[in-house]
C-alpha cells in the first residue's frame, strides 16, 4: 500500500544552493497516460540550478519541484498508460518533481533501465541522452569522420556528448578546464582534449580541419569564436550560456561559410517530440550500452537531505560526468 505523503527538496525560495531543504507533500497521482514512479535517484541538471536562481520557471502545468529525470519503480498506473505495469524499473524524463520520493510522468517518456545498469545509475542518464541525441542526432545527418566540437566535456551534458560522438564514429574534440578534466574526457572517447587555460580551441580545431559540428553550453565570447572554429557547412548548436547569452557577432561569416547556427530547450518541447526521441534512444542507443560502447557516469550521490551540497558541487565544476540525490541517501 502507498502512502499518502512523501519526502521532497524544496526551495524555500530563488537563490543559491542554501535556499534548498526537505520536505514534505502529498503524493501525486497518475493522470491519463502517466505512471508514478517510487523514485531512486534523480539527477542534478543544469536547468535545476537555473530554476533555484528563480530564472526558469516550470511549464504550465508542471510541478514546482526541481528535478528532470529519475529512475525507480512503476508503483501506480493513470488511464491508458501502456507498456509499463506495475513492479516495472524504469528511468524516465520529466518535465518536474524529481527531487521527491514519488513522481508522475508520461509513460512515453520512460525507459528501460539499459542492459547491466544499476537502477541508481539509470538516474543520470535520460536528461543528458535526451538533450544531447535530440541536438546533436536525432533526424539529423551524421558522417563518420567528422569533427564534433564540445565545449564542457568533462559534465554531464559533455560526457554524454563525448561518449555518443565517440560511439558513432565522430572525431570528438572537447574543451576542459584542468588536466584531470583532460585525461577524464580522453577515457572516454575524446580524440582531443583542449585545456582552455592553456591553448585557444579555435587554432587547435582549425588545425584539424575545423569543426563540422559544436555543441556549446557557454556562448559570451565563445558564440563568434565557435564561427571561427567551424568548418564550411558546419551545424552550432547552442543548449546554454553560462558565459552569458547577449554578445555581438559579425554574421558575415555565418552566410560565408553556409554555417547553421541553432539552439533548443529540452522542457518545452512538447510531449510527443519527448515521446518520439525516447523511442529513437531505446532503439538506436540503449543498445550500446549493453554492448559497452556507453557507459553511465554517475560522480556522487547525495541524500536530498544534502541536496545544497550537490548543487554546490555541480556549481563549483568540481565533478565529472552525474551528480544525482537520493530519497533515501
Amino acid at each position: 500500500m502507498l502512502p499518502t505523503r512523501m519526502k521532497t527538496v524544496e526551495m524555500r525560495e530563488p537563490g543559491g544552493p542554501e535556499v534548498l531543504e526537505t520536505g514534505t507533500r502529498d503524493l501525486p497521482q497518475p493522470g491519463a497516460g502517466e505512471v508514478l514512479i517510487r523514485v531512486t535517484a534523480a539527477g542534478v541538471n543544469g536547468p535545476d540550478l537555473v530554476q533555484r536562481r528563480g530564472h526558469y520557471p516550470p511549464p504550465k502545468g508542471a510541478s514546482d519541484l526541481l528535478g528532470l529525470e529519475v529512475s525507480g519503480e512503476v508503483v501506480a498506473l493513470g488511464e491508458d498508460a501502456r507498456r509499463w505495469a506495475v513492479g516495472d524499473r524504469v528511468c524516465a524524463l520529466t518535465n518536474g518533481g524529481g527531487y521527491a520520493e514519488y513522481v508522475a510522468v508520461d509513460a512515453t517518456h520512460c525507459l528501460p533501465l539499459p542492459g547491466g545498469m544499476s537502477e541508481q545509475d539509470a538516474a543520470g542518464l535520460c536528461e543528458t541522452y535526451f538533450t544531447v541525441w535530440s541536438n546533436l542526432f536525432f533526424e539529423l545527418p551524421r558522417n563518420a569522420g567528422d569533427l564534433l566540437l564540445i565545449h564542457g566535456g568533462a559534465g554531464g551534458i559533455g560526457s554524454t556528448a563525448v561518449q555518443l560522438g565517440a560511439a558513432l564514429g565522430l572525431r570528438v574534440f572537447t574543451t576542459c578546464a584542468t588536466a584531470d578534466d583532460c585525461d577524464y574526457v580522453r577515457s572516454l572517447g575524446a580524440e582531443r582534449a583542449i585545456n582552455f587555460n592553456d591553448e585557444d580551441f579555435v587554432d587547435v580545431v582549425r588545425e584539424a580541419g575545423g569543426a563540422n559540428l559544436i555543441l556549446d553550453i557557454i556562448g559570451g565570447d565563445y558564440v563568434a569564436r565557435n564561427v571561427k572554429a567551424a568548418s564550411p557547412d558546419a551545424r552550432i548548436v547552442q543548449i546554454a550560456f553560462n558565459a552569458g547569452s547577449k554578445v555581438e557577432i559579425n554574421l558575415m561569416p555565418i552566410m560565408l561559410k553556409r554555417l547553421v547556427y541553432t539552439g533548443s530547450t529540452l522542457r518545452s518541447r512538447p510531449a510527443a517530440f519527448k515521446s518520439a526521441v525516447a523511442r529513437d534512444l531505446e532503439e538506436a542507443v540503449w543498445p550500446l550500452f549493453a554492448k559497452g560502447a556507453l557507459s553511465a557516469q554517475t560522480f556522487k550521490v547525495f541524500p536530498f537531505e544534502e541536496a545544497a551540497a550537490g548543487h554546490a558541487m555541480m556549481e563549483s565544476a568540481g565533478h565529472h560526468g552525474k551528480i544525482l540525490l537520493a530519497p533515501q541517501g
